[in-house]
């Protein structure tokens, strides 16, 4: 039977470890539910063994022979009573336990003691106080004595605990139940939300790949095709290559040296899977110069030999700085400036550097109608700066951040917001008396045959001649128009002055008249710097008259001069 009750000891233990309860009680209940165990024991009725008999005998004579004692009690006195006395029955003992238990209020463990009587061996009083060999979930032990009365007083026993909780959890409610239900349903739909949308981007994406034009992917591949085929290759709209392409090629772009620098930027030669290439670089502030360059570029049947060769356009930056780029094609000649400044020609180079000129100018200014259809473009900035020579002796009209376009059908004429202005050494007259009409296409046509005139007039100062009687030949040496009676620089009331108060034109030598090129030549640049716009010539027209001039003999080398 002890053992029976030992074993319910820890079973209750156990429960008590499980549970996590803190109760004082748990102790109180165990020696209850044993003396109610073994007093049934004593008071059964029934036959009892001879052996069991004697043994009875013998613990009656020790419990007869025991006597009772007096302990100090308190928090387990009998009544309730704080801080007192208990009296023992025969055989009993006095007891001094410590339990530890969870305060709520300061979130820690606090110690509990209580002191009172135990009952005898036989009631119990053995089971309990053996009850901290049980391991405990919080600590608890019980010491017992039976000495002498108030042996419990001076008894402090301690306890180590065995194990260790957090503290416990407070009940969830029923809101905080259907917060967490909430809760986990969003985060479950915006879940599937996610990935609905991942698929989705990624099937658009797949589509979008398979779209992209042959040309794209041709461009992947390690044998690329040159710039020409890739111009041949594109939409035949003559407006350059696809954007794609174009910020393709120019994050490729390998920047070599640097071949020339302006007012409004910079042109490098770079390379470009080892193609040259001209790079246009724009400072900062001539963003609109930039932009609307690229626009005119982009138009639809702009491409032409004697206009050059746009590839692409994009800006780079990297946080700090923004760079704006237009990659056009390299012709290592330069401009028409520097090709005159070391070179000299023939009256022959001298028709094809004219006619090119005339011929290119005259499908800027031509309105193509269909579909696609092209504006009419006017350049407004025609110098011999702004025309580059080609290795096969033709022009190519270049720098297009100032010019207009005008659209017939809709009787629109676009011009762009640039505060940049012209090259004051080449405008024509009603430009510097402001007496141009905006609303007139036809007025900026006109004022780009008279610079037209002024770049013919620089051609024919490098155009060599024989000298009468002897074998050799004289040109004039290359000079800007006016440097005569203008400074190097000139401001708009000095050209304002010379061309429009004096009248003043440059010079015609006697020599031009001894070639059938250099007059001719000399009859279209004065036609076209007439003082009167209406009876300047056309580019179309100077193209035709220039055409008509016999080129048979074979167009001699630049002779450099020494």
């Amino acid at each position: 039977m002890f053992c029976v009750l030992l074993v319910f000891g820890v079973i209750l233990n156990f429960v008590n470890l499980s549970s996590g309860e803190f109760s004082a009680n748990v102790m109180s209940d165990v020696e209850a539910m044993a003396a109610a165990a073994l007093s049934g024991m004593e008071m059964g009725s029934g036959p009892r063994s001879e052996g069991y008999g004697d043994a009875d005998d013998d613990q009656h004579e020790v419990k007869e022979s025991a006597r009772s004692l007096t302990c100090y009690c308190d928090g387990s006195c009998p009544g309730n009573v704080s801080n007192g006395t208990c009296e023992t029955r025969p055989g009993g003992s006095c007891f001094s336990a410590v339990q530890s238990f969870y305060d709520e209020t300061t979130n820690t463990y606090e110690e509990e003691r209580t002191y009172g009587c135990m009952p005898p061996e036989d009631n119990g009083g053995l089971l309990m106080c053996k009850v901290s060999a049980v391991p405990h979930l919080h600590g608890k032990n019980i010491v017992c004595c039976d000495k002498e009365d108030m042996c419990n007083r001076d008894l402090h026993p301690v306890y180590t605990p065995r194990m260790t909780t957090p503290p416990p959890e407070l009940p969830v409610s029923s809101e905080s139940v259907h917060t967490l239900v909430l809760c986990g349903s969003i985060v479950v739909c915006l879940s599937v939300l996610t990935l609905i949308m991942a698929s989705l981007c990624i099937t658009y994406k797949r589509r979008e790949k398979r779209k992209q034009p042959r040309l794209i992917s041709s461009m992947c591949n390690s044998q690329l095709s040159p710039l020409s085929q890739l111009v041949e290759q594109s939409s035949g709209s003559g407006s350059g290559l696809p954007l794609l392409v174009q910020r393709t090629i120019a994050k490729q772009i390998q920047m070599v040296r640097l071949v020339g620098k302006g007012r409004y930027g910079e042109v490098w030669l770079a390379k470009w899977r080892d193609e040259r290439v001209a790079v246009k670089t724009f400072f900062t502030t001539e963003e609109a110069s930039w932009f609307r360059e690229t626009e005119i570029y982009q138009t639809v049947l702009m491409r032409h030999d004697n206009i050059l060769g746009f590839i692409a356009a994009d800006i780079k930056g990297n946080g700090s700085w923004t760079q704006m780029l237009l990659i056009t094609d390299y012709h290592e000649l330069g401009s028409l400036h520097d090709y005159l400044s070391t070179s000299v020609i023939t009256p022959q180079k001298l028709q094809l550097l004219a006619y090119s000129l005339a011929s290119g100018l005259a499908h800027l200014h031509e309105e193509i109608f269909g579909t696609p259809g092209k504006p009419a473009i006017a350049h407004r900035d025609i110098k011999s700066k702004n025309i580059l020579v080609k290795r096969n002796g033709q022009c190519a009209i270049a720098d297009f951040g100032l010019a207009v376009k005008y659209n017939s059908e809709l009787d629109v004429i676009h011009i762009a917001q640039n505060p940049r202005v012209g090259t004051r050494r080449y405008m024509a007259p009603e430009v510097l008396s402001q007496h141009l009409d905006p609303k007139q296409f036809e007025e900026f046509k006109r004022a780009d045959m008279y610079s037209v005139g002024l770049v013919l007039w620089e051609m024919a100062r490098r155009c060599y001649t024989p000298i009468s009687g002897t074998k050799t030949t004289t040109c004039e040496d290359y000079a800007l128009p006016y440097h005569d009676v203008v400074p190097s620089d000139p401001s708009f009331e000095d050209m304002h002055a010379v061309v429009c108060v004096k009248g003043f034109r440059p010079p015609i030598p006697s020599r031009w008249q001894e070639d059938d090129v250099l007059a001719t030549v000399s009859k279209i640049m004065m036609e076209c710097w007439h003082p009167n716009p209406t009876v300047r010539l056309t580019a179309l027209r100077v193209k035709k008259t220039l055409g008509r001039l016999e080129t048979d003999c074979l167009i001699d080398m630049p002779i450099k001069i020494i």
